[in-house]
This record gives C-alpha cells, structure tokens and sequence, in this order.
C-alpha cells in the first residue's frame, strides 16, 4: 500500500470513529432537549425507545467481527459506513416514538460493526498500536462531542431531523470513497488477513502462562463491563446532567452543546498521553491512575452546580475517556491477529451490552434520587476497577500461542 494510500485508510477508520460514536449519542440530545417537549414524553420514557439500539450495538458485535475474519475486513468498514447512513437518513422522518425507535435499532445493528472490525485493522497494518489505538479513540470522542454540538445546534435552527439526516449523507459518501480506494482489500478478504499476520502458529502454552492469560482475560472482561457502564452513563447523561446543574451559564440547547462538546474534546487529549505511556510503560501503571482519578472526581460531583459542576465533570470524563484504549490494547497484544476481529467483538458484546443496561438504570437511578445518586455510584464502580487493576502483571503476556482465553471463547 502506497503512503498516499496507507494515510487515508486510516483517516477514514477515524472518520468511521468519528460517526460511530456521533449516531450513537444523537438520539441522547435530542431525547432531553427536543422530543420531551415536541412529542410530550418525559426523559425517562423516552429512554426506553434508545435501549433496543444499544442492544443491538452490542449484540451484533460478535457476528460482525465473525464476518469480518470469514470474509473481509474492509468490506465490513464499507458495509458499516453505507449502512448506518442509510439507516440514520430513514430515522430522520420518524414520527412516533416506536418508529424512531426502531430506526435507532437499525443504527445500532450497523455501529456495531466498527469496533470489532475497524480496530482490528488499526492494530494488524500498523506499528506503534498504543498511539495509533489513541488517535483512533480521539475521533470516537470527538463523535461523542460532537453528538451534543451538532445536535444542539440543529434544534435551534432547523430541528432535530437534520442532525439524523446530515451525517446519514456525509456517512453515504464516506462508504463510497472506502469502497472505491480499497476495492482491492476487500477483493482479498481473509487472505490480506493471513499475510499480514503469517502462519497461526504458536508454541503450547505452559501452566503458568495459561494461569496468566485467564486472569488477564478476567480483569479485562470484569474492567471493561464496569468502564462501560462508567462511560456509557457519563456520555448518555452529561447533555441532561448539565441542562440541570449549569443553568447558571447555560441558557439554551447549542449552549450545552457548546460545553458539552468542550468537555468531551479536552477530555480527548487524555488518550493522546495515554496512546504513547501504553507502548512506553505497559497498561497497569495507567489503569491504576485513570481508575483512581474517576473515582476522586465521581465521588466529588454530588450537590455541584456551575462553573464546579462544570470543571468537575471535565475531571471525571478526562479520566474516562483516557481509560478507553487500555482493554483495545491488551486485547492487541494478546489475541492472535486471524482471529483478533473476533476476539474484539466479544469484548464488544459485553461492552455494548452493558451499555444498553446502563440506560435503565439512569432512568431508575434518575426517577428515583436524581443525578447526584448516579455520580454516587460511578465512583463506586471505578473503585472496583482500581481494585482489578492492581491485580494485573506488570509484563503483559503477548500472543504465543493461537488460542488464549478470551480467542478460544470467540472462536466458539
């Protein structure tokens, strides 16, 4: 691949980063800023039409990731841009909660397709995979604040529709260029896979090294549920959590979007140091300081409002956003590359799977106690992930062998 070739491929994964998180949290805006006043639902019913998506975010991971290695990585990235393009164009001209739902669902089925996919080609085609792993994540949080900015603005001034319809088009194109400059990947399928990763062979493992792989794959599995509730509440809910508590400064919907989207790109740059000290000192030492940091900034955020409410938050989702690339890169390094789409949509169906529970329970936690509740129990959560974090190996074990724990269950 020529380096003209080889920059943009991975300017469109970004790309692709990008909107898999922006479609994702649409609906989040628009759900506490425009469809509880237009269509007379409350917040947390309204929530209820969003959780089928999640589902399926989560739930098509695993297929998603099969297909990828079975038949072609960059056909799938290809599929998922045409596809959650279309699919937010139709959810644009919904006008009954279960129609919106319903296209939220088919959004979802068709995101869960880049996580699996599009960080397994990060990881195979180049070097440096903690960096490279960070910038990728930096254009997913930047989707996930930009979700806020776009949507607000667009409430203002035109309505909600077009935040649906405007990136279903630019994500329509996207599909096309991908298909029209990688045309020769996609032809190679798994092939390309198999070259690049070579012969899936290995040496057996002894006791010890499989004794390790299970209680990384454990702590990977157990961190990545937590983070995902962490994450998933904190993105979903912050657009409503600072229409509450920043009125003080915050007078309309593109207002909190503005700050919103503020909060989530400083938070950004967080994976940015966390890419580089990946690759430099390894993934404990890390998770020990971004677990501890959630959990600090969590429990301070009850009773806050304004200008602390504000700055509080930027601490909490700095230190969220900045754990994101751990669990990807530990999977990177110790999941065999053939099989490496599929071990990543494993911990995708857990991720997203927790990320659709986690809706219920904003709206149980929110009904019945408010925000500050919420916060209460974040912390607890990042608690339990500093907790599993000190129990990690200070050298991670790399891939040996083709079947670790958590490859073999994505083999099955």
């Amino acid at each position: 691949m020529t380096p003209a070739r080889d920059r943009l491929q991975f300017f469109l994964l970004n790309v692709g980063h990008f909107l898999d998180h922006l479609f994702s949290l649409i609906f989040a805006t628009v759900a506490a800023l425009a469809l509880s006043r237009e269509w007379s639902l409350g917040y947390a019913d309204l929530l209820a039409y969003a959780t089928p998506g999640f589902v399926a975010f989560g739930l098509f991971s695993l297929p998603a990731g099969w297909l990828a290695d079975k038949w072609s990585r960059d056909g799938m990235m290809a599929v998922f841009f045409i596809g959650i393009g279309l699919a937010s164009v139709a959810t644009s001209f919904a006008v009954t909660p279960l129609q919106i739902g319903i296209g939220l669902f088919v959004i979802g089925a068709f995101a869960a397709i880049y996580h699996p996919v599009g960080l397994a080609i990060v990881v195979e085609r180049w070097k440096n995979t903690g960096m490279r792993l960070a910038v990728n994540g930096v254009w997913g949080n930047f989707g996930v604040g930009s979700a806020a900015l776009i949507t607000g603005y667009f409430i203002d001034h035109g309505g909600w529709r077009v935040a649906f319809l405007v990136p279903g088009l630019v994500s329509i194109v996207a599909g096309l260029v991908y298909i029209w400059a990688f045309r020769a990947e996609i032809a190679a399928g798994p092939a390309l896979h198999r070259a690049k990763n070579g012969a899936a062979s290995g040496a057996p493992l002894t006791p010890a090294l499989k004794s390790m792989l299970m209680r990384v794959s454990i702590i990977i599995f157990v961190t990545t549920a937590l983070a995902s509730l962490v994450f998933q509440s904190t993105t979903f809910a912050l657009p409503k959590i600072f229409d509450e508590r920043l009125g003080s400064i915050a007078g309309n919907a593109t207002t909190v979007g503005w700050y919103t989207f503020m909060v989530f790109a400083v938070a950004s740059i967080a994976q940015l140091v966390v890419g580089p000290s990946l690759d430099r000192i390894g993934p404990r030492t890390v998770f020990i300081v971004t677990a501890a940091l959630q959990a600090i900034f969590f429990a301070a955020m009850p009773g806050l409002t304004g200008w602390p409410a504000l700055f509080c938050a930027l601490g909490f989702m700095l230190a969220a956003f900045g754990a994101i690339p751990i669990n990807d890169f530990m999977i990177g390094r110790m999941a065999q590359g053939e099989f490496r789409a599929r071990v990543y949509g494993v911990r995708y169906v857990l991720s997203f799977t927790v990320f659709a529970l986690a809706l219920p329970m904003i709206s149980f936690v929110y009904d019945r106690w408010g925000f500050d509740m919420l916060f209460r129990l974040l912390s607890v959560s990042a608690s339990v992930i500093l907790i599993a974090t000190f129990l990690l190996p200070r050298n991670l074990p790399t891939q040996a062998s083709p079947a670790p724990a958590m490859p073999a269950a994505a083999k099955a």
